[in-house]
Parts: C-alpha cells; structure tokens; sequence
C-alpha cells in the first residue's frame, strides 16, 4: 500500500487573487456588503467571476454574530455554492478558513473557493467590545485590553520588558502604515508622542491599542492546476498550522506563551523552513505584546528575547525581518486578520510599491483570536 504522504497539502493550493475595501468609518455599509465588495475585488484580481465560485467560507462578524452567515453572503454574491461555512475562531477564523478551503478543494467537492471577512463595527454595533462574558467577568475583566494588559504585566515581570520595547512595534506598524494609502492611521508617531498618549489598561497606552474599524477583506483559493490559467502569477500555500489554548486567561498557568509555539512548529515543519528562510512576517498586532510573544514562539527569537529583537529598526522596512508592512492592526486596520494575508499575498508578487520588500520569496502570517484564546500560522511562498 501507497504510503500517504504526512503533508498532502503543500504547495499543492494557492491564493490567486486578493481584494479588500477602504478601511475605517464607512457609514452605509452592512458587513454583508463589506464582504461582497471585498470578494468581488478578489475575484477581479483573480481574473474569475462569480460563476467560477462553488465555495463561500467566511469569519463570523464580531459585531453581529448570526446563523448560516456565509449562505446570506452567498446570496448576496448572487450564487448557489457547493459548500459554505462560518467559522468562528475570533482572529484565528481566517487562516482557519483557508485550510477548509483546501480541504474541500482536496475532497473534489469545490475548485475554487472565497475566503471573506467583513465587519462594521465602528458605524453599525460596538455592543461586542464591551461585553463581560465568561469567567473572567468574576475578575473585573472587561474585554480584550484588560486580559492583553495583564498579560504585558506578567511579561514585564518575568523578562524585564521595557515601554520602549513596545513602543517600537507601534512606530514600525505606523511607519509603515504611511506608506500605505488605505491605511486608517498614516501619522507616523514618535517615542515622544507613544509616552504622551494616555493609558488604556497599564501598562498599556493608546498606541498599544488596535483601533475599531469598518472593513472587509477577501482571498480566493484554489487548485495548482488551476491556477495555472489565471491572469497573475500564484502565491502557494507552504505551511498552515493551528493550536488554540482554549482556556480562559484566569484559568491558564502560562501567560507568556501562545498557540503560536505548536501552530508555528506544524507551519513551518510542513513548509520545510527554518526562521532564516522567512523574508517578512505579517503578525496579528491586536496589542502590541502580541507580535512579541509571537517572534519568539516561532522561533526569531528565545523566549524573554523578543522586547531587545524588536528594536533599533530590526522590524521596519530595511531591516533584518520587516514585520506588517502595511500597518497591521496597529494602523493599517483593526479588523481581525484577514488583511494580513492580503499584504502578504501582494509582497509576494511585488506588487506594494514604496513598502515592498525586495525580492520577498517567503512570508509567515499569523492570526490569534479572544485573549491568546486560538491561533493559527500560515506560511505563503512565491514558488514552491
């Protein structure tokens, strides 16, 4: 008997178009038409239409949770799929759905498939932000910046972070994020202005913060084989991995380390890379610890090592490993994660003007979902 081979998925699916709206307050726009715009954007960048479609995968909206979503999408869209989903992993959903689109794809139920997140949080509800839910609220935990802000604290304690060294994630996202024309914030900021703004949680400041925003953001996977006849050169799928911790926060042991760590060592074992082979990382910033913790679980760095990595522009453009080169969630936008992939897809192919990378082959994303609750890793190659 024919040995299965241990990664059956490898290079073997790729992302052939991505698409993405305007960011911040759009007034007007359901989340229902934010994923809409955002696939019908992919899908002319894919070169396809909707009548190439028979998958629809979409990422819950925050603001507005609601059954069988991914078919009103679908509707929306104005198509009958083979198969849709909803998947909800918080930040985690979208590199999530990209491993059932090649699921599927895999099982010959579909042949190309739409991956969509889009939400309106800022114009429509905010009533997600604010809720107190779980076991936590027994702790006074009110939403995601009270459980970051414990856990930068306990950072803090066990390896001697500074401020400086979280400021220095948000200058780069913001520097980047300037070179960005769809960026909600392109101010760049200063260390100055960093220790001026005001504290949200301690340790952290305004500028540690992700922002609330309007947006959505698409990617369409499908086959090698089919790629082949598409307008634009494919971005493979090298490695994808996923570890959740599950747990609420007041119930886990370890507050320093993610699912980052196993996600991060299926990714890359399945891609065959090291680190070193790794050109820019795309990491979900929610907070600014996030990116930290997160180099050090996949490896750039040692454990406790991340705050001194970070600094003296290692993570800017020109240095030794650019991180979120179009701002992140820091600036570029705070929706939850699909625009990640977007950017690391466009790297890819060159195709980001004065903040490309030069000569890009090999890009890692990340994307965590609730208080370091779910994670998933994805690593995207130019060739093979």
């Amino acid at each position: 008997m024919a040995r299965t081979p241990r990664w059956p998925f490898r290079s073997r699916y790729c992302i052939v178009g991505v698409g993405n709206t305007a960011y911040g307050r759009l007034p007007g726009w359901s989340h229902v038409a934010l994923n809409v715009e955002a696939i019908k954007r992919a899908l002319d960048d894919a070169g396809l239409t909707k009548d190439d479609v028979d998958g629809v995968l979409t990422k819950a909206p925050t603001s507005d949770f609601q059954m069988l979503y991914s078919t009103k999408v679908a509707q929306a869209l104005g198509i009958s799929p083979r198969v849709t989903a909803t998947i909800d992993q918080a930040g985690a959903s979208n590199i999530g759905l990209i491993w059932y689109a090649m699921s599927v794809i895999d099982a010959g139920m579909a042949e190309v498939v739409v991956c969509s997140y889009g939400d309106n949080p800022l114009t429509g509800s905010r009533a997600a932000y604010r809720r107190i839910a779980g076991d936590e609220a027994a702790y006074g935990l009110m939403g995601a910046p009270a459980g970051y802000a414990l856990i930068t604290r306990r950072y803090m304690h066990e390896y001697g972070l500074k401020p400086e060294q979280l400021a220095a994630v948000a200058i780069a996202c913001r520097k980047h994020a300037s070179l960005n024309p769809n960026a909600q914030f392109r101010e760049p900021i200063t260390l100055e202005d960093y220790f001026n703004s005001r504290f949200v949680v301690e340790p952290l400041r305004l500028y540690d913060c992700c922002p609330i925003t309007d947006g959505g953001a698409a990617v369409v996977v499908t086959s090698e084989e089919r790629a082949r006849d598409l307008k634009k050169p494919p971005v493979y799928v090298l490695g994808v991995g996923q570890s959740h911790p599950a747990k609420d926060l007041v119930l886990r042991e370890d507050w320093t380390t993610s699912g980052a760590k196993e996600s991060g060592r299926v990714a890359f074992e399945m891609a065959g890379i090291t680190p070193q082979d790794v050109d820019l990382v795309e990491l979900y910033d929610c907070f600014t610890i996030v990116p930290i913790i997160t180099l050090e679980d996949y490896g750039f760095c040692k454990k406790g090592e991340g705050g001194g990595f970070v600094e003296g522009g290692r993570i800017e453009l020109g240095g030794e490993l650019p991180l979120n080169t179009s701002g992140g969630l820091l600036a570029e936008t705070g929706m939850p994660g699909m625009q990640l992939i977007v950017e690391a897809v466009r790297q890819l192919r060159g195709e980001c003007g004065p903040r490309q990378v030069p000569d890009a082959k090999v890009a890692v994303v990340s994307n965590q979902g609730g208080i370091m609750t779910t994670h998933a890793t994805l690593v995207l190659g130019r060739e093979r």
